[in-house]
């Protein structure tokens, strides 16, 4: 049971601090200050997401919660260039953003169906970065 929070609470900071990094390489191409700000908005959600695991990670380890890997931030940023090369509007950098929301929160609800005997402070957590990432899709859509 122990190792199962153990691996939630893991994918939950290696998901914040994804979203994180695919904010920060977004913004530097973003041209429209309301969508900026957006984004700060977002960026933050993430960051108390990943604060909260970091709070809650010493219950039941002595090492720090797994974070994305070089190799992931490498593959997140050269995405973004290569897809943002011939397209660097706001719907599209929109859509880049949405579409990795979307994976988060299939892999969050995923996670919530087949582990219902999981930590109640381990499931509050898990569901409130779903329901986050849910409502960033809907705040997103409006700048396709």
């Amino acid at each position: 049971m122990k190792n199962q929070n153990l691996n939630i609470l893991d994918e939950i900071n290696k998901g914040a601090t994804m979203g994180m990094d695919a904010i920060s390489y977004v913004s530097e191409k973003v041209k429209d200050n309301r969508f900026h700000q957006v984004l700060d908005v977002e960026y933050n959600k993430y960051k108390d997401i990943s604060n909260r695991v970091n709070k809650l990670y010493d219950n039941y380890s002595d090492k720090e919660p797994h974070e994305t890997s070089t190799m992931n931030k490498m593959m997140t940023w050269y995405g973004v260039q290569m897809k943002t090369i011939t397209d660097d509007s706001t719907s599209k950098l929109s859509e880049l953003l949405m579409q990795g929301t979307n994976m988060g929160i299939i892999e969050g609800r995923r996670l919530l169906n087949q582990n219902e005997d999981i930590d109640k402070d381990v499931k509050n957590i898990l569901n409130d970065f779903v329901v986050m990432q849910e409502d960033s899709v809907e705040t997103l859509k409006k700048y396709l």
